[in-house]
């Protein structure tokens, strides 16, 4: 094991103990519950497939991947919703700090193989969203309408399940900020708000690819330590972190 890693690993345990995060099996009951799977798509997890996608194959991806398709799965089968958000960028539309990517017509923006048979089912719901924060996506800049809040009232909805990428990124943003509409009143419904862990994933950047890539060394991104942080943020503002899910 390289120096580096041996630090990372050193690093990260620190963090563990340091910001607890104490994930729990949360069992999907009788109440009203909905999925939402964040951007699981070729561009954040499809191995080559642009700027942001793994650039080899990645083990926290595939296994957010392999579950959030088992859960999508899951909840169709017992008629529970779910609802699936697409990055999806204008072409030449930058989106700071971030590289070019997700925009439209390039493939990135499509859900990854194993998620495309959400594309035509008719419990699936999918919105494009041309920003990180889902909740904020979801708004209809013309009328101020909102998708996802419609989705949840319409459904009755006392919990939704999150799974998705990246977990310190859009997963936290639209976790974060719909514990707040729930708590302004906004989605009079919902009651909780759980994360999967092992449902989220998030992506590596290492100071060696940052230098590499001549990006700052505020691009530099490890990988566990950033989706470990992402997950104590949001549960440090209310959301339950799950260890397992069963049903």
């Amino acid at each position: 094991m390289s120096t580096t890693l041996t630090r990372l690993d050193s690093t990260l345990a620190a963090i563990e103990v340091a910001l607890p995060i104490d994930p729990k099996p949360y069992t999907v009951g009788d109440r009203p519950t909905g999925l939402v799977v964040v951007d699981v798509l070729n561009g954040f997890c499809t191995v080559g497939y642009g700027p942001i996608a793994p650039q080899e194959p990645d083990e926290q991806i595939s296994t957010m991947v392999s579950e959030s398709d088992r859960l999508a799965r899951c909840f169709v089968e017992k008629g529970l919703p779910v609802l699936t958000f697409l990055d999806t960028h204008e072409p030449g539309k930058p989106e700071p700090p971030y590289p070019t990517h997700c925009e439209k017509g390039s493939g990135e923006e499509k859900l990854v193989p194993e998620l495309e048979w959400l594309e035509n089912h008719p419990l699936a719901t999918l919105v494009t969203k041309d920003c990180i924060n889902g909740f904020i996506g979801s708004i209809n800049g013309d009328t101020g309408h909102n998708i996802l809040l419609d989705w949840i009232s319409d459904w009755k909805l006392e919990a939704l399940l999150v799974v998705g990428i990246c977990t310190d990124i859009c997963v936290m943003d639209f976790v974060i900020t719909m514990l707040s509409a729930r708590n302004h009143g906004l989605s009079p419904t919902l009651k909780d708000v759980v994360v999967y862990a092992k449902g989220c994933a998030t992506h590596n950047l290492t100071a060696e690819m940052a230098v590499q890539q001549g990006l700052p060394k505020t691009a530099i991104h490890p990988q566990k330590i950033a989706h470990h942080v992402g997950l104590y943020t949001m549960t440090e503002r209310g959301a339950l972190i799950a260890s397992t899910i069963t049903f």
